[in-house]
């Protein structure tokens, strides 16, 4: 039986966002959402970690080709998401561009990657806030 290892990969992304609720009234959204209501958005400088699990290859000494997963989150992350407006962004049309639904948002990326199995996205919004997310089968905290 080969050993089995969680990989961290970490992105680097930059995008703005504006936390809205078009529901609510423009007071009520500059009281929840203060200085990230700003009209005119504002950006992070994201970074976000995936961790992969599965067996250590025999032949490669590997649990995943790193360009392969490079290649795909090229594809499904860093081209979409770089340098864009999260609003504008089909996944947020209806949904606030919160970090905590930026998170699941990735989820959904990368969970179809092929080669190995997703175990959680973390992303970084700046120095002091960081979110995970370990998938809707993850207990909701460390007790249960």
């Amino acid at each position: 039986m080969s050993a089995i290892v969680h990989f961290n990969r970490r992105y680097h992304f930059s995008a703005s966002h504006r936390l809205h609720v078009d529901a609510l009234t423009p007071e009520r959204n500059r009281e929840i959402f203060g200085k990230c209501n700003n009209p005119f958005g504002h950006g992070h400088n994201y970074i976000a970690q995936v961790t992969f699990v599965g067996p250590v290859d025999a032949t490669t000494g590997m649990v995943t080709n790193l360009a392969d997963l490079d290649a795909f989150a090229q594809r499904e992350l860093l081209d979409v998401f770089d340098h864009t407006n999260l609003n504008t962004l089909p996944c947020f049309l209806d949904t606030v561009p919160s970090t905590e639904n930026l998170c699941l948002e990735l989820w959904r990326l990368f969970e179809p990657y092929p080669h190995a199995t997703l175990k959680r996205i973390r992303v970084e919004e700046t120095g002091n806030n960081s979110f995970d997310y370990f998938g809707d089968s993850a207990p909701m905290s460390p007790q249960e």
